[in-house]
């Protein structure tokens, strides 16, 4: 289900990720959520939330690293 603020993130996006890294997190997420809505786009037998998880850390990957334990801008 979309992610309406940053305290509705999962724990584990929370806990790892700088604040502007779970905005972008949470912006992705809810994109994809809305693209992928049809199983028809979807990849294989990957449910929407697996589906817009997947794309929302790739893009938080895009502007992150994660370095000795800790997700680092790029």
């Amino acid at each position: 289900m979309p992610y309406a603020k940053r305290s509705d993130l999962p724990e584990n996006v929370r806990s790892s990720l700088p604040e502007k890294a779970q905005d972008i997190f949470k912006e992705a997420f809810n994109s994809a959520w809305e693209r992928y809505k049809d199983p028809s786009g979807r990849r294989g037998d990957a449910s929407r939330e697996e589906t817009a998880m997947k794309i929302a850390w790739a893009a938080v990957k895009k502007k992150y690293t994660k370095k000795d334990g800790e997700w680092v801008t790029k």
